[in-house]
């Protein structure tokens, strides 16, 4: 009964610049680690081979580093690999692929599927039918070509590709690279291994994304997971069993604060995320200065834990109450500044008025606890 693990869109090379420099090298280093997983995992399943549906690389260019630990990476299983290119990877005539070569880059056990046809791994009981794409973007039909190949007798059919079924994909990538939502059909395969799209994600009973192993940006589209695949025969369905390979997780939240309640919701929430989490957060709404001091500690602390944050607070107005000014003893010259500012924050320099505003109230906090002492 031939067991297999479908990977995609392992986007090697991509860089994380938009984070800090540490965590941005992690993030990259979690990428080389999901290798290493993946080859665990088909170990740990007993797989018979890995095949990887493309974007093993994120760009042509990737540098010879990256190329040659890529490949080291994927040494923990010692059974046969199956690399497509992808649309960032496409087999040009000097590409990636033929820069790994050459460098001598490649085991023997890999076999990197750079030409259309099919490969046959009869001690595993698999033929592969292979789609790569040789540029990045074309408006055909690749895999059409899977309906009129034959395969060895008592093999199960396997079709590899990259690229957007048509019409079940958002429409922003349901464009370039096409693919027939019925091909597993029309070409008698038995399963279908997809890449492009980076979650997982169902198409029918016989044709599925594996989506990225491990997540990089911020979609809720189920990233970071492979797929073990069993097949008990030709013609017989395949059964299709999800597993977790991420590191990190991301998250993207926008949360309007109008009522302290929100702020304890939010909170709550921080605290209850896992360490290893990347969090992009975006704040708006209005707070009071002591809710913007609770604000702050907390996103220190989680500043500590997580693999990283990022607040954006631009929108976000502080609305000192009665309580806080009276706190802050701000009278005379000082408390018509405070009042200034708290209008300003209607204006176009919001954004400079709320941090001013936050500024001052420190200072105030901090002489007041001077004084007291």
């Amino acid at each position: 009964m031939p067991r297999f693990l479908h990977t995609a869109d392992w986007q090697m090379g991509r860089a994380f610049s938009r984070f800090e420099t540490e965590d941005g090298a992690a993030l990259v280093e979690a990428r080389f680690e999901a290798i290493e997983k993946l080859a665990r995992l088909a170990n740990e399943h007993r797989c018979d081979a890995i095949l990887v549906a493309g974007d093993v690389f994120d760009a042509q260019t990737v540098a010879d580093r990256t190329i040659r630990r890529v490949f080291n990476a994927t040494r923990g299983f010692t059974g046969p690999w199956v690399m497509l290119p992808g649309n960032h990877d496409a087999a040009l005539a000097e590409s990636v692929w033929t820069r790994a070569r050459r460098l001598g880059a490649v085991p023997d056990n890999i076999h990197l599927a750079l030409e259309p046809g099919t490969i046959n791994l009869e001690p595993q009981g698999l033929a592969i039918l292979c789609a790569p794409l040789t540029q990045r973007n074309t408006y055909s039909d690749l895999t059409a070509t899977f309906n009129s190949c034959e395969t060895p007798e008592g093999l199960v059919r396997i079709g590899l590709a990259h690229g957007s079924v048509q019409g079940l994909l958002p429409d922003e990538i349901d464009s370039t690279n096409p693919i027939l939502p019925n091909r597993a059909e029309t070409a008698r395969l038995d399963y279908f291994a997809l890449g492009d799209w980076h979650g997982t994600k169902q198409i029918d009973e016989r044709t599925w994304y594996s989506g990225t192993p491990e997540p990089e940006r911020f979609r809720n589209n189920g990233a970071g997971y492979a797929l073990i695949i069993n097949l008990s025969g030709p013609g017989e369905l395949p059964a299709v069993t999800p597993v977790e390979t991420a590191r990190y997780q991301w998250h993207q939240w926008r949360q309007t604060l109008t009522v302290e309640s929100d702020l304890d919701q939010l909170l709550e929430r921080l605290q209850a995320l896992p360490e290893p989490s990347v969090l992009d957060l975006r704040l708006d709404g209005s707070v009071t200065l002591a809710g913007e001091e609770r604000l702050i500690n907390a996103l220190s602390v989680a500043e500590a834990r997580f693999r990283s944050i990022q607040c954006d607070r631009s929108g976000l107005q502080l609305e000192p109450t009665d309580d806080d000014i009276a706190a802050l003893k701000a009278d005379g010259y000082v408390g018509e500044v405070i009042e200034h500012l708290r209008t300003q924050q209607q204006n176009d320099d919001a954004e400079a008025a709320r941090d001013a505003l936050a500024v001052l109230a420190g200072l105030l906090k901090e002489r007041k606890q001077e004084i007291s002492e």
